[in-house]
């Protein structure tokens, strides 16, 4: 390959990678970057490989704090550095689904209500479970320790949680239309039709941190987010008809969810 292409070829790649920087946190970009809405739909194949540097800043965080406080506030202070770095992305596209599906009962009241900006009461309690959820298992992930891996265990455990509910998440784009009705959702750049490469390159990132990880534990993590992949596909089919961004959003939600469930679960074994 002639050099001038090689560096071509890597220059794309550096603003598709920075499309999705800017785009699934609220980091800038360099000057440089070209954002269209082609790089930003091509760019999702670097989704999970942004969670995985999420992580590392949920964890570095959690370090730190807990040099000075308790396991416990120091979590809820990685939860809250987490939130700002994404701009409650995924937790604001739980809170909205929350809404929809508890008060609309028709595919069109669903959409209608989830795009209201307005938080009604099923968001706020959903917003709340999924919060106090996550800390109470990330709490109990701090007790484990995996001895086929040099990685801090909490570290690994949430680099597989970030990376491997973000992946499931964007593969719907691969399974469900996208919901026309909900034209001026900030998915609307990225729900064009799913490149098989792109869906390659997502799954080669997100399966990598898996080889430190115990066999059974892989084997449990994959088959419940498998299943959960399915059931919320029907779903999102179901009551919306495909799927929005804040149904990719709630769908991330609750894939880390149970991620960390599979993880915890698969010790106990």
């Amino acid at each position: 390959m002639a050099p001038h292409l090689a560096d071509r070829q890597t220059m794309q790649q550096l603003h598709l990678f920075f499309n999705a920087w800017v785009f699934y946190t609220r980091f800038p970009a360099p000057a440089w970057v070209v954002h269209s809405h082609e790089n930003l739909n091509r760019s999702s194949r670097y989704f999970p490989l942004i969670g995985g540097f999420l992580a590392v800043l949920f964890f570095a965080t959690f370090s730190v704090a807990n040099l000075v406080f308790s396991t416990e506030l120091s979590l809820v202070l990685a939860i809250v550095v987490g939130i700002l770095a994404t701009g409650a992305f995924h937790e604001d596209g739980f809170a909205d689904l929350c809404d929809g599906f508890g008060g609309g009962w028709k595919t069109e009241d669903v959409l209608r209500i989830m795009k209201d900006s307005r938080l009604g009461t099923y968001g706020v309690i959903g917003l709340w479970s999924v919060l106090m959820l996550k800390w109470g298992l990330l709490l109990e992930a701090t007790q484990i320790t995996f001895q086929t891996s040099y990685i801090p265990s909490l570290l690994l455990i949430l680099i597989c949680g970030f990376m491997l509910s973000r992946a499931w998440s964007i593969s719907l784009i691969a399974l469900l239309p996208y919901v026309q009705q909900d034209a001026q959702s900030k998915a609307k750049p990225i729900a064009k039709k799913m490149h098989k490469s792109d869906l390659c390159i997502i799954w080669l990132f997100a399966l990598l941190p898996l080889a430190f990880l115990p066999w059974l534990t892989i084997i449990i993590l994959l088959s419940v987010g498998l299943c959960a992949l399915l059931y919320i596909k029907r779903w999102f089919n179901r009551r919306l008809g495909g799927y929005t961004g804040d149904a990719l959003g709630a769908s991330q939600q609750i894939q880390e969810l149970l991620a960390y469930m599979a993880i915890i679960g698969a010790q106990a074994l």
